[in-house]
């Protein structure tokens, strides 16, 4: 069964690390991130909300539609004033018009059947001139084969029915260039990037973090006996007494909203 993201025993699952210094070089590489505002929609949470006011942006708000994401996200992130959290969703954030410039996505759109109404909602909240960024796998990111620095690929080795339920609803180029161009956007830049997700200090602290789905939304198709399996697959095919560094290749869709 998928994640059930309204569950409260899954309000830290999307709160409880911090974004690489590889993913702030990958945004810095397509935008000037300083002195701008930003709404992180499906911002989990709130993770990269506060990776964004760490580069330089000037205030934050982060929109999911979980309740206990954005409790958890509040709790993570609370005190400074340019950064603030509401429940809304990706299709009716609640947020003016026009109040943005740049609407970020990260791990959305891959749980959205069709993205017409997402992008015609980042296109409202956006100013003229304003980015979206889109970050997202695609079955060309998810489909490299597993290793000590890409774990994920050891899923689909080992369960090829979740490489099945990845493929059904990974995005594709074309598809998300089609969906941005049909809602206004301008399609500015296409890239891959390689981000660290987190670095463990061996195999027990890697497979603790297995177990309790932390993160992994995909693993959630998973009973606990499979799981368990797949954890005593993964710890074969690694170092027993030494630093873990768990990367993920990752597409970035950049547009611009031209009037």
């Amino acid at each position: 069964m998928n994640i059930d993201f309204h569950s409260p025993e899954n309000r830290y699952t999307y709160a409880s690390r911090a974004a690489h210094p590889d993913w702030a070089a990958a945004i810095r590489s397509v935008l000037d991130p300083v002195d701008i505002q930003v709404a992180d929609v499906g911002c989990g949470g709130g993770i990269y909300s506060a990776a964004w006011l760490d580069i330089g942006a000037a205030s934050v708000v982060g929109v999911d539609f979980s309740e206990e994401m954005v409790r958890a996200a509040t709790e993570r992130n609370g005190g400074p004033p340019n950064i603030s959290f509401r429940q809304g969703d990706a299709t009716a954030t609640g947020l003016p018009s026009e109040s943005r410039d740049i609407v970020f996505e990260r791990a959305l759109i891959h749980h959205l059947t069709d993205y017409t109404a997402c992008f015609e909602e980042a296109h409202r909240l956006l100013r003229p001139g304003g980015h979206y960024v889109i970050q997202d796998r695609t079955p060309e990111d998810i489909t490299i084969a597993g290793s000590p620095d890409h774990i994920r690929g050891y899923f689909f080795e080992c369960f090829p029915k979740l490489l099945d339920t990845e493929l059904g609803r990974r995005p594709t180029t074309p598809s998300v260039e089609h969906a941005l161009r049909a809602a206004g956007f301008v399609p500015t830049q296409t890239t891959t990037v390689w981000e660290t997700r987190t670095t463990y200090a061996g195999i027990e602290e890697l497979s603790q973090d297995l177990l309790g789905r932390v993160g992994r939304s995909i693993l959630h198709y998973l009973t606990d006996s499979e799981l368990a399996e797949l954890v005593a697959f993964i710890a074969q095919r690694l170092p027993a007494h030494e630093p873990i560094v768990e990367r993920d290749r990752w597409t970035i869709w950049c547009a611009d909203k031209s009037h």
